[in-house]
């Protein structure tokens, strides 16, 4: 008989009716872990011709009452001007030492101001300064010229060591991915991994789930 792996390498059996819990407990222990960049989550979009574009931005918490993923970034991004246009997403979490990934999709809302606000100032100064002096995702002619743009929102606010604070741009702020699906997979000996897949119509709906074959 194929010999199982331990527990903490499978779903529950049977699998629980909300899987959020046990999403938000992997968050944590990834966290703990010695995982570098534990809260790196890769965001597909969709552009105007209806192709799939994915790049890693952080986690900035998981939202387990409302079964939501919260990342920041600056809304005239090419990911920005995508969830203006297509505000539907889909996510992964990767982490390989603990065999463990999340697949997640859904509609895509902004964080309110006052919770970009309160992200906003726990940044570093010089990642606020990057922040303003990077018109992200548009030509530049090289990097001295993009050094030179950051410089400039420098000496704005006294410097890169001032004490003048750094302002959050109106265009820089949060999103929340609200799930409508959620895939946990969990990796185990000989390829016999396992997944489990939950659905809901939409938020606060009961969510609805099948185990996968790997």
């Amino acid at each position: 008989m194929f010999e199982d792996a331990p527990t903490d390498r499978s779903l529950a059996d049977p699998l629980p009716e909300d899987p959020l819990p046990t999403l938000a407990r992997w968050f944590d222990e990834a966290q703990t872990s010695a995982l570098n960049n534990p809260s790196a989550l890769i965001v597909a979009t969709t552009d105007s011709n209806g192709r799939a574009r994915a790049r890693t931005v952080l986690c900035r918490g998981i939202d387990a009452r409302r079964g939501a993923l919260v990342f920041y970034t600056n809304r005239h991004s090419a990911k920005g001007n995508q969830l203006a246009t297509h505000p539907y997403a889909s996510a992964v979490f990767y982490w390989d030492p603990l065999a463990r990934q999340v697949c997640a999709s859904g509609r895509i809302e902004f964080t309110s101001e006052a919770e970009s606000e309160a992200y906003w100032a726990t940044r570093p100064r010089l990642s606020q300064l990057a922040a303003r002096g990077s018109r992200q995702s548009q030509p530049i002619a090289s990097r001295a010229a993009l050094l030179s743009q950051i410089d400039a929102e420098a000496e704005s606010f006294g410097g890169l060591e001032g004490q003048i604070p750094v302002p959050r741009p109106t265009h820089w702020g949060g999103y929340r991915l609200i799930m409508d699906r959620l895939e946990l997979w969990v990796g185990s000996t000989g390829r016999a991994h396992d997944r489990g897949v939950w659905f809901r119509d939409d938020e606060g709906a009961a969510w609805r789930h099948d185990r996968l074959q790997p």
